[in-house]
This record gives structure tokens, C-alpha cells and sequence, in this order.
């Protein structure tokens, strides 16, 4: 963290990579959805009064993580469009859902420099959708992708 005078000056939301399996995937603008999970709560109440107790259930559960990228023709295209095909199989009797994971992180970085990973398991495509198409507009091709998964961490 860069100090600058007597405060710790706060790191900007936008300079990050996201990594597939690995490899990174450019042109995504905007990741949202970074929760390092939720655990369920539990009212229980006091017999005979009017008081209730709030404890904490062991199930734990956390955000789908949601992607926008833009859509240029490059080869991440059809990285993400071949996960897609092999999570829902359009033309086949069997959906391989949500059977088709991968795991990545997230760097967020700061003047070039990684200063926190975020990393999510076994994740599978849930939706996959693409911009409006208008004529007239000046707008940039987009694509969303929701991802579910089943944990994201801090990894530094």
C-alpha cells in the first residue's frame, strides 16, 4: 500500500487479471460477486420469554462470481464459448452442467505489482449472455458470465 502523507492511500478497483485454469483471460472489464462467503443464521428463542438468540449454522454459502469481458474475436472467445458448450451440450440428450469445473484466481494488482489473489474452486458456467444489439449505437460488444462456485479465498 502506497503512503502518501499521513494516510495510507486506497487501492483502485481497476487494475486486475482474472486466470482460468491458469491462463488469463484479457479484455474482462468488470468482476463482481467477490464474497468470501455467508454463514446462515439461526434464530432460536428463549422459552418463555421474548428473547431470541441468533446463532450461527454450519452451512456456508457464497456469491456467484460475475464476469463481463469484451467480445473481439480473440482466442478467449472461444475459450469461454467452449466451457459454455461443455456445460450445457445444446444438442445433446446429456447436459454436462454443472460436472464441467475449472478453478482460477483473481490478481488484483496495483501499478503492475499482484498485492491480493483471490482464488475460487471448482467453478461452472450458470449463464452466459451477450449485449443488446442496436443499430445506431456506439457501444462495445459485451459478454456476462455468471459462474458458480464452491469457494473463493483470499490466497495472500
Amino acid at each position: 500500500m502506497p503512503k502518501v502523507g499521513d494516510i495510507w492511500e486506497s487501492y483502485r478497483a481497476n487494475e486486475f487479471v482474472l486466470k482460468i485454469d491458469g491462463t488469463e483471460s484479457p479484455g474482462v472489464s468488470k468482476i463482481s460477486g467477490l464474497s468470501e462467503g455467508e454463514l446462515e443464521t439461526i434464530e432460536q428463542p428463549d422459552g418463555g420469554s421474548n428473547h431470541v438468540y441468533k446463532i450461527a449454522a454450519a452451512k456456508v454459502k457464497f456469491e456467484s462470481l460475475t464476469i463481463e469481458r469484451y467480445v473481439d474475436g480473440s482466442p478467449e472467445d472461444k475459450r469461454f464459448m467452449d466451457w459454455f458448450r461443455q456445460t450445457f451440450k445444446l444438442n445433446s440428450r446429456i447436459q454436462g452442467g454443472s460436472t464441467v469445473r475449472k478453478n482460477g484466481m483473481i490478481e488484483k494488482r496495483h501499478n503492475g505489482e499482484t498485492v491480493m489473489t483471490f482464488a475460487f474452486f471448482n467453478a461452472w458456467v450458470k449463464s452466459s449472455k451477450f449485449t443488446d444489439l442496436e443499430a445506431g449505437t456506439t457501444n462495445l460488444m459485451k459478454q456476462t458470465i455468471v459462474l458458480e462456485h464452491e469457494g473463493l479465498e483470499r490466497a495472500d
